[in-house]
């Protein structure tokens, strides 16, 4: 339905969060600049793209309001190098390593490297800015080691953490830093912004904005993906309990091969988990009974692929168990 979405270093629109860019524009005219600061919010709705467009800002790249309140000029010299990752004056750390391919998560090694980056004054810039695209990432030595720079504040540095769940962060990591809080978007603007950006007719659109929890950018994600399939998929095994469409069920089991099989898979079980929260929220409502049964089985499905990526289950065969918890659900 859509290709992949672009990198957040070349994106120069940011839809729905004027407040947090006015309050950040705020406290820098006021030149009380904090030297950290922690973008936070669920997935999908722009931190990445923020923290960016916070670093052109701060990297000196003319302002042009037709972008945004605190949108740059994509045509300066220092937009560009922002977006061929090449400015002198800007770091950023997340789990790709130098070959081009994602860790698990982020080593300490790589945050070491903020210190000799801090060490040094800004080469054409008025500071030096450091990305961590996602705090949730680091492990915990490199959590301690990005602790260790936050204490000692580097003089014209700027630290942005991009963070999707900040209560997991250690709490020295949050206290030493200043929170813009990014909201989640309605969902006729998320629909919008789909329609703008993909092939999705309106019905379309506004399912994945719903899918999306008001994040335009996991609906873009969910677009490509092809969550809407993954969906129909769900409503279909949902519909037919107690019985099973074992047909379609083994259909699936098929495309959960390799690395974007793991995907596939984690979107039809959210999918199905999203379908069995709303049919018990809606027995709940009519006073119909076997709520446990059923909230048991949601709960299965909720942390069945943490589940089977970190025991390295088979995933056909944690769907179709999860398919018969389902099946026992709809008969009491």
């Amino acid at each position: 339905m859509s290709a992949a979405p672009p990198h957040p270093r070349e994106v120069f629109d940011l839809v729905g969060q004027e407040a947090a860019e006015a309050a950040f524009e705020d406290t820098r005219a006021r030149g009380r600049l904090h030297h950290a600061w922690l973008i936070s919010g669920p997935q999908g709705l722009g931190k990445a793209t923020f923290a960016f467009r916070i670093a052109r800002r701060l990297l000196g790249a003319a302002p042009d309001r037709s972008h945004g309140l605190m949108g740059a000029s994509p045509g300066d010299p220092v937009s560009r190098l922002v977006a061929q990752d090449a400015h002198p004056d800007l770091m950023v750390i997340d789990r790709t390593d130098s070959e081009g391919k994602v860790r698990r998560e982020i080593l300490v090694e790589e945050v070491r490297r903020l210190n000799e980056f801090f060490s040094k004054s800004p080469a054409s810039a008025p500071y030096r800015v450091a990305i961590v695209d996602a705090a949730d990432d680091l492990n915990r030595n490199a959590a301690n080691a990005l602790l260790k720079t936050l204490e000692e504040p580097p003089p014209r540095g700027v630290i942005l953490l991009v963070c999707h769940a900040p209560g997991r962060l250690i709490r020295t990591i949050r206290s030493r830093c200043r929170t813009l809080k990014l909201a989640p978007l309605p969902e006729a603007a998320v629909a919008d912004f789909v329609s703008r950006r993909t092939d999705a007719d309106p019905e379309s659109a506004l399912r994945l904005a719903r899918m999306s929890g008001g994040a335009p950018g996991r609906a873009l994600a969910l677009a490509s993906e092809g969550a809407l399939e993954m969906d129909d998929a769900a409503r279909a095994l949902v519909q037919g309990l107690p019985d099973l469409d074992r047909t379609l069920a083994l259909s699936l089991t098929d495309r959960f091969r390799g690395a974007e099989g793991a995907r596939t898979f984690a979107l039809l079980v959210e999918r199905l988990a999203a379908r069995v929260h709303d049919l018990v929220l809606y027995r709940a409502g009519e006073g119909i009974g076997g709520l446990d049964a059923w909230a048991q089985a949601w709960s299965v499905l909720d942390r069945l692929p943490r589940e089977v990526e970190a025991l390295n289950l088979d995933r056909g065969e944690a769907l179709l168990a999860a398919l018969a918890d389902l099946r026992a659900a709809a008969r009491t």
